[in-house]
């Protein structure tokens, strides 16, 4: 086992973990305000920064987060913690949108995966349709060519898929898809704002108040 291949395992054991104590701890570290506190004072919006810009960055468990803060503060902050979220996944995908086009590739040479560098590359030069038809018929197996033709529920399934933090996170995985150059800024927009609401509409429904 070549050093770079340990030092990679090591730093991607080092930020899972570091995104695993973050998802734990934070809701302790907040102070939070008593019930009678308006529903976004000043402390309850200096969360919901902290919150926004944890899970914008990848391997950070957002979506746990923004449970566990919903646990605390009750339903009247699920609408503060829905918009974080979404806006954090915007940023993310934007982020990864905005890098150079090679960045994907040179990743996948980092970690030693030739094969999808070399396809990287090839389809780096292509449509956005052109590339999602080349690398359905290109990628091994089955379920990728699935993936690539559903990818919009694909993506929503991982934002609510437990234990997602192995993968990058919400953060992460949406860093990746604007990285990908596969998905439609507009559509990304729509498929997370829907992936994301299903809970904070229990809380708000069900009008939970700790």
């Amino acid at each position: 086992m070549s050093w770079r291949l340990i030092w990679a395992v090591a730093g991607y054991a080092l930020l899972l973990g570091g995104g695993f104590l973050l998802g734990q701890y934070l809701p302790m570290w907040l102070d939070v305000p008593g019930e009678t506190s308006a529903p976004y004072g000043a402390m309850t919006m200096t969360v919901a920064g902290i919150y926004l810009v944890t899970s914008a960055i990848p391997f950070i468990p957002g979506a746990e987060i923004g449970f566990a803060l919903m646990m605390v503060f009750g339903a009247r902050i699920a609408v503060l913690v829905y918009a974080c979220m979404v806006a954090a996944l915007w940023l993310a995908f934007a982020a990864g949108h905005l890098l150079p086009k090679d960045t994907l590739r040179k990743l996948f040479v980092a970690l030693r995966l030739k094969r999808a560098a070399v396809m990287v590359r090839q389809a780096e030069t292509m449509s956005g349709a052109e590339r999602r038809a080349f690398l359905a018929q290109n990628a091994p197996g089955r379920l990728l060519p699935f993936l690539l033709k559903n990818k919009y529920l694909a993506i929503a399934i991982l934002f609510n898929m437990p234990g997602n933090a192995v993968l990058g996170g919400g953060g992460g995985i949406a860093l990746f898809a604007g990285m990908s150059r596969l998905y439609s800024p507009l559509w990304f927009c729509v498929a997370s704002a829907l992936a994301v609401a299903p809970v904070p509409i229990l809380f708000l429904v069900y009008g939970y108040h700790p």
